[in-house]
Protein backbone atom coordinates (compact mmCIF):
# COMPACT_ATOMS: atom_id res chain seq x y z
CA UNK A 1 0.00 0.00 0.00
CA UNK A 2 1.26 3.50 -0.86
CA UNK A 3 2.58 5.42 2.11
CA UNK A 4 0.20 8.18 3.17
CA UNK A 5 2.20 11.46 3.08
CA UNK A 6 -0.24 13.00 5.55
CA UNK A 7 1.27 10.94 8.37
CA UNK A 8 4.56 12.85 8.21
CA UNK A 9 2.72 16.17 7.90
CA UNK A 10 0.57 15.39 10.94
CA UNK A 11 3.57 14.30 12.98
CA UNK A 12 5.10 17.74 12.48
CA UNK A 13 2.05 19.55 13.86
CA UNK A 14 1.76 20.72 17.49
CA UNK A 15 0.14 18.26 19.89
CA UNK A 16 -2.71 20.75 20.45
CA UNK A 17 -3.72 20.25 16.81
CA UNK A 18 -2.90 16.53 16.47
CA UNK A 19 -4.65 15.50 19.70
CA UNK A 20 -6.60 18.44 21.15
CA UNK A 21 -8.61 16.29 23.58
CA UNK A 22 -5.73 14.19 24.94
CA UNK A 23 -5.07 16.45 27.98
CA UNK A 24 -8.60 15.80 29.26
CA UNK A 25 -8.00 12.02 29.55
CA UNK A 26 -11.61 11.24 28.63
CA UNK A 27 -13.21 13.96 30.77
CA UNK A 28 -15.52 16.49 29.14
CA UNK A 29 -14.15 20.03 28.83
CA UNK A 30 -16.27 22.69 30.57
CA UNK A 31 -18.95 24.15 28.29
CA UNK A 32 -20.89 27.43 28.41
CA UNK A 33 -24.56 27.56 29.30
CA UNK A 34 -25.74 28.36 25.78
CA UNK A 35 -24.12 25.17 24.46
CA UNK A 36 -25.68 22.94 27.11
CA UNK A 37 -29.08 24.56 26.50
CA UNK A 38 -28.79 24.00 22.76
CA UNK A 39 -27.99 20.30 23.20
CA UNK A 40 -30.90 19.98 25.63
CA UNK A 41 -33.17 21.06 22.79
CA UNK A 42 -32.80 17.58 21.33
CA UNK A 43 -33.87 16.79 17.77
CA UNK A 44 -36.28 14.14 16.59
CA UNK A 45 -34.12 11.31 15.22
CA UNK A 46 -35.14 8.77 12.62
CA UNK A 47 -33.97 6.87 9.57
CA UNK A 48 -35.30 7.31 6.04
CA UNK A 49 -34.67 4.82 3.25
CA UNK A 50 -32.93 6.24 0.15
CA UNK A 51 -31.93 3.89 -2.68
CA UNK A 52 -31.74 0.91 -0.35
CA UNK A 53 -29.72 2.58 2.41
CA UNK A 54 -30.86 4.04 5.74
CA UNK A 55 -30.11 7.78 6.01
CA UNK A 56 -30.03 9.45 9.41
CA UNK A 57 -32.37 12.46 9.68
CA UNK A 58 -32.51 14.96 12.56
CA UNK A 59 -35.18 17.67 12.79
CA UNK A 60 -35.82 20.69 15.01
CA UNK A 61 -38.57 23.31 15.11
CA UNK A 62 -42.17 23.45 14.00
CA UNK A 63 -43.50 22.06 10.74
CA UNK A 64 -44.90 24.97 8.76
CA UNK A 65 -42.00 27.35 9.36
CA UNK A 66 -39.64 28.00 6.39
CA UNK A 67 -37.50 24.95 5.71
CA UNK A 68 -33.74 24.88 6.26
CA UNK A 69 -31.56 21.82 5.51
CA UNK A 70 -28.01 21.52 6.89
CA UNK A 71 -25.41 19.36 5.12
CA UNK A 72 -22.20 18.35 6.90
CA UNK A 73 -18.69 17.82 5.54
CA UNK A 74 -16.57 14.78 4.78
CA UNK A 75 -16.27 12.25 7.60
CA UNK A 76 -18.69 14.24 9.75
CA UNK A 77 -22.37 13.61 10.60
CA UNK A 78 -25.67 15.33 11.35
CA UNK A 79 -24.77 16.05 14.99
CA UNK A 80 -22.17 18.58 13.84
CA UNK A 81 -25.20 20.89 13.69
CA UNK A 82 -26.77 19.86 17.02
CA UNK A 83 -25.56 22.97 18.87
CA UNK A 84 -26.46 25.53 16.16
CA UNK A 85 -29.64 24.05 14.66
CA UNK A 86 -31.75 24.68 17.81
CA UNK A 87 -30.83 28.38 17.62
CA UNK A 88 -31.94 28.52 13.98
CA UNK A 89 -35.11 26.53 14.75
CA UNK A 90 -36.67 29.56 16.41
CA UNK A 91 -37.44 30.85 12.91
CA UNK A 92 -37.10 27.74 10.71
CA UNK A 93 -38.07 24.12 10.44
CA UNK A 94 -34.50 22.77 10.49
CA UNK A 95 -33.26 19.37 9.35
CA UNK A 96 -29.83 17.75 9.07
CA UNK A 97 -28.81 14.44 7.52
CA UNK A 98 -25.83 12.17 7.79
CA UNK A 99 -24.69 11.36 4.27
CA UNK A 100 -24.55 7.70 3.34
CA UNK A 101 -21.14 6.41 4.40
CA UNK A 102 -21.08 8.75 7.39
CA UNK A 103 -22.59 9.09 10.85
CA UNK A 104 -25.25 6.52 11.64
CA UNK A 105 -26.29 6.18 7.99
CA UNK A 106 -25.63 3.05 5.99
CA UNK A 107 -22.72 2.62 3.58
CA UNK A 108 -22.80 2.19 -0.20
CA UNK A 109 -20.66 0.46 -2.80
CA UNK A 110 -20.48 3.75 -4.74
CA UNK A 111 -21.25 7.37 -3.89
CA UNK A 112 -22.32 9.86 -6.56
CA UNK A 113 -23.70 13.35 -6.90
CA UNK A 114 -26.95 11.82 -8.12
CA UNK A 115 -27.25 9.58 -5.05
CA UNK A 116 -26.50 12.43 -2.65
CA UNK A 117 -29.08 14.61 -4.44
CA UNK A 118 -31.66 11.90 -3.79
CA UNK A 119 -30.68 11.90 -0.12
CA UNK A 120 -31.13 15.69 0.01
CA UNK A 121 -34.60 15.73 -1.51
CA UNK A 122 -35.74 12.67 0.44
CA UNK A 123 -34.83 14.58 3.60
CA UNK A 124 -36.71 17.66 2.38
CA UNK A 125 -39.83 15.54 1.93
CA UNK A 126 -39.53 13.52 5.14
CA UNK A 127 -38.81 16.59 7.29
CA UNK A 128 -41.69 18.51 5.68
CA UNK A 129 -39.44 21.44 4.85
CA UNK A 130 -41.89 22.69 2.21
CA UNK A 131 -44.95 22.72 4.47
CA UNK A 132 -44.99 26.54 4.39
CA UNK A 133 -45.45 26.45 0.61
CA UNK A 134 -41.87 27.50 -0.19
CA UNK A 135 -38.84 25.62 -1.39
CA UNK A 136 -36.15 24.95 1.24
CA UNK A 137 -32.99 26.87 1.94
CA UNK A 138 -29.92 24.62 2.09
CA UNK A 139 -26.50 25.13 3.70
CA UNK A 140 -23.63 22.80 2.83
CA UNK A 141 -20.35 22.87 4.78
CA UNK A 142 -17.10 21.85 3.07
CA UNK A 143 -17.74 18.56 1.21
CA UNK A 144 -21.46 19.06 1.88
CA UNK A 145 -21.37 21.96 -0.53
CA UNK A 146 -20.42 19.69 -3.45
CA UNK A 147 -23.71 17.73 -3.63
CA UNK A 148 -25.46 21.06 -3.03
CA UNK A 149 -23.68 22.48 -6.09
CA UNK A 150 -24.85 19.41 -8.02
CA UNK A 151 -28.45 20.07 -6.95
CA UNK A 152 -28.19 23.79 -7.71
CA UNK A 153 -27.08 22.85 -11.23
CA UNK A 154 -29.44 19.97 -11.98
CA UNK A 155 -32.45 20.79 -9.78
CA UNK A 156 -32.42 24.58 -9.17
CA UNK A 157 -36.20 24.71 -9.26
CA UNK A 158 -36.27 22.68 -6.03
CA UNK A 159 -34.07 25.05 -3.99
CA UNK A 160 -34.97 28.48 -2.65
CA UNK A 161 -31.34 29.33 -1.99
CA UNK A 162 -27.99 27.62 -1.39
CA UNK A 163 -25.19 28.61 1.00
CA UNK A 164 -21.75 27.10 0.35
CA UNK A 165 -20.02 27.23 3.75
CA UNK A 166 -16.24 27.11 3.29
CA UNK A 167 -16.76 24.73 0.36
CA UNK A 168 -13.48 25.24 -1.40
CA UNK A 169 -13.18 24.68 -5.16
CA UNK A 170 -9.53 25.02 -6.10
CA UNK A 171 -8.28 26.17 -9.51
CA UNK A 172 -7.83 23.15 -11.82
CA UNK A 173 -4.03 23.12 -11.52
CA UNK A 174 -4.25 22.93 -7.71
CA UNK A 175 -7.29 20.75 -7.35
CA UNK A 176 -7.06 17.87 -4.86
CA UNK A 177 -6.96 14.48 -6.52
CA UNK A 178 -8.20 12.57 -3.48
CA UNK A 179 -6.35 10.74 -0.70
CA UNK A 180 -3.88 7.93 -1.34
CA UNK A 181 -5.06 4.34 -0.84
CA UNK A 182 -5.79 3.54 2.79
CA UNK A 183 -6.66 0.60 4.94
CA UNK A 184 -10.27 -0.45 4.18
CA UNK A 185 -10.80 -1.17 7.89
CA UNK A 186 -11.12 1.56 10.50
CA UNK A 187 -8.70 1.42 13.40
CA UNK A 188 -10.25 0.09 16.61
CA UNK A 189 -9.24 1.70 19.90
CA UNK A 190 -9.44 -0.43 23.06
CA UNK A 191 -10.99 2.37 25.17
CA UNK A 192 -13.13 5.44 24.60
CA UNK A 193 -10.43 7.61 26.19
CA UNK A 194 -7.84 6.42 23.67
CA UNK A 195 -10.21 7.09 20.79
CA UNK A 196 -11.03 10.59 22.01
CA UNK A 197 -7.33 11.33 22.36
CA UNK A 198 -6.87 10.58 18.65
CA UNK A 199 -9.63 12.90 17.46
CA UNK A 200 -8.54 15.86 15.32
CA UNK A 201 -10.13 18.20 12.84
CA UNK A 202 -9.45 17.73 9.14
CA UNK A 203 -7.87 19.61 7.54
CA UNK A 204 -5.74 20.17 10.64
CA UNK A 205 -6.44 23.37 12.56
CA UNK A 206 -6.47 24.63 16.11
CA UNK A 207 -9.64 24.62 18.20
CA UNK A 208 -10.45 27.09 20.96
CA UNK A 209 -13.87 25.56 21.71
CA UNK A 210 -12.76 22.15 22.94
CA UNK A 211 -16.17 21.42 24.45
CA UNK A 212 -17.50 21.35 20.87
CA UNK A 213 -14.62 19.17 19.66
CA UNK A 214 -15.33 16.75 22.52
CA UNK A 215 -19.04 16.55 21.68
CA UNK A 216 -18.31 15.94 18.00
CA UNK A 217 -15.68 13.32 18.80
CA UNK A 218 -18.02 11.38 21.10
CA UNK A 219 -20.82 11.39 18.53
CA UNK A 220 -18.36 10.32 15.80
CA UNK A 221 -17.48 7.03 17.50
CA UNK A 222 -19.25 3.67 17.60
CA UNK A 223 -18.63 0.56 19.72
CA UNK A 224 -17.14 -2.38 17.79
CA UNK A 225 -15.73 -5.77 18.68
CA UNK A 226 -11.98 -5.94 19.33
CA UNK A 227 -10.07 -8.00 16.79
CA UNK A 228 -8.83 -10.48 19.39
CA UNK A 229 -12.38 -11.12 20.61
CA UNK A 230 -11.56 -9.92 24.11
CA UNK A 231 -14.35 -7.37 24.28
CA UNK A 232 -15.54 -4.10 22.80
CA UNK A 233 -13.57 -1.13 21.51
CA UNK A 234 -14.30 2.08 19.61
CA UNK A 235 -13.98 3.13 15.98
CA UNK A 236 -14.96 6.05 13.75
CA UNK A 237 -18.34 5.84 12.05
CA UNK A 238 -17.42 6.97 8.52
CA UNK A 239 -16.66 4.68 5.59
CA UNK A 240 -12.85 4.93 5.06
CA UNK A 241 -13.32 4.02 1.39
CA UNK A 242 -15.88 6.74 0.64
CA UNK A 243 -13.50 9.08 -1.21
CA UNK A 244 -12.23 6.26 -3.40
CA UNK A 245 -15.81 5.42 -4.39
CA UNK A 246 -17.08 8.98 -4.89
CA UNK A 247 -17.94 10.53 -8.28
CA UNK A 248 -19.54 13.90 -8.92
CA UNK A 249 -17.93 15.43 -12.02
CA UNK A 250 -15.86 18.60 -12.36
CA UNK A 251 -16.52 20.95 -9.45
CA UNK A 252 -15.54 24.00 -11.49
CA UNK A 253 -18.20 23.17 -14.05
CA UNK A 254 -20.79 22.76 -11.30
CA UNK A 255 -19.75 26.04 -9.71
CA UNK A 256 -20.50 28.06 -12.84
CA UNK A 257 -23.75 26.29 -13.79
CA UNK A 258 -25.63 26.71 -10.51
CA UNK A 259 -28.99 28.31 -11.25
CA UNK A 260 -30.53 29.22 -7.89
CA UNK A 261 -29.63 32.12 -5.55
CA UNK A 262 -26.16 31.44 -4.08
CA UNK A 263 -24.16 32.70 -1.10
CA UNK A 264 -20.51 31.91 -0.45
CA UNK A 265 -19.73 31.97 3.28
CA UNK A 266 -16.31 31.17 4.72
CA UNK A 267 -14.01 31.52 7.70
CA UNK A 268 -11.62 34.43 7.28
CA UNK A 269 -8.72 32.29 8.57
CA UNK A 270 -9.63 29.21 6.54
CA UNK A 271 -6.59 27.61 4.95
CA UNK A 272 -8.85 26.28 2.18
CA UNK A 273 -10.09 29.71 1.13
CA UNK A 274 -6.96 31.61 0.16
CA UNK A 275 -7.11 34.61 -2.16
CA UNK A 276 -6.28 32.58 -5.28
CA UNK A 277 -9.08 30.13 -4.52
CA UNK A 278 -11.59 32.88 -3.79
CA UNK A 279 -10.66 34.76 -6.95
CA UNK A 280 -11.24 31.57 -8.94
CA UNK A 281 -14.58 30.84 -7.26
CA UNK A 282 -15.82 34.44 -7.51
CA UNK A 283 -15.08 34.40 -11.24
CA UNK A 284 -16.93 31.11 -11.72
CA UNK A 285 -20.10 31.63 -9.66
CA UNK A 286 -22.99 33.11 -11.66
CA UNK A 287 -23.60 36.83 -11.17
CA UNK A 288 -25.67 38.00 -8.24
CA UNK A 289 -24.17 35.76 -5.55
CA UNK A 290 -23.57 37.04 -2.00
CA UNK A 291 -20.33 36.90 -0.01
CA UNK A 292 -20.17 36.49 3.79
CA UNK A 293 -16.87 36.14 5.68
CA UNK A 294 -16.96 35.01 9.33
CA UNK A 295 -14.21 36.75 11.35
CA UNK A 296 -11.82 34.76 13.54
CA UNK A 297 -12.90 31.45 12.02
CA UNK A 298 -10.97 28.67 10.31
CA UNK A 299 -12.46 26.06 7.98
CA UNK A 300 -14.82 24.58 10.57
CA UNK A 301 -16.83 27.76 10.96
CA UNK A 302 -19.61 26.31 13.14
CA UNK A 303 -17.00 25.05 15.62
CA UNK A 304 -14.75 28.11 15.61
CA UNK A 305 -17.50 30.74 15.81
CA UNK A 306 -20.85 28.99 16.40
CA UNK A 307 -22.77 32.06 17.59
CA UNK A 308 -21.33 34.32 14.90
CA UNK A 309 -22.29 31.66 12.35
CA UNK A 310 -25.87 31.56 13.63
CA UNK A 311 -26.09 35.36 13.62
CA UNK A 312 -24.73 35.52 10.06
CA UNK A 313 -27.20 32.90 8.84
CA UNK A 314 -30.11 34.64 10.57
CA UNK A 315 -29.20 37.96 9.00
CA UNK A 316 -28.56 36.49 5.58
CA UNK A 317 -31.77 34.51 5.36
CA UNK A 318 -33.91 37.30 6.82
CA UNK A 319 -32.75 39.75 4.15
CA UNK A 320 -32.18 37.45 1.20
CA UNK A 321 -34.57 38.60 -1.57
CA UNK A 322 -35.52 35.17 -2.79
Amino acid sequence: MTEDPRRAQLAALPESIRSPLAPFAGAKPPAPAWFEAALADAPERRMIMVEGVNIELLTWGEVGKPGLLLLHGNGAHADWWAFTAPLLAKDYRVAAISWSGMGNSGWRETYTGEIFAKEIFAAVEAAELEADGQRPLIIGHSFGGFPLMYCATHFPEKIRGAVLLDSSVQPPEKRWKGPPPRNPMQQVYPTLNQALARFRLAPPQGCDNLYIADYIARTSLKPVALEDGSGEGWSWKFDPQMWGRFQIGDLGDLLETMACPITLMWGERSNLMGQETMDYMFAKVPAGFKKVAIPDADHHVMIDQPLAFVAAVRGLLASWPI
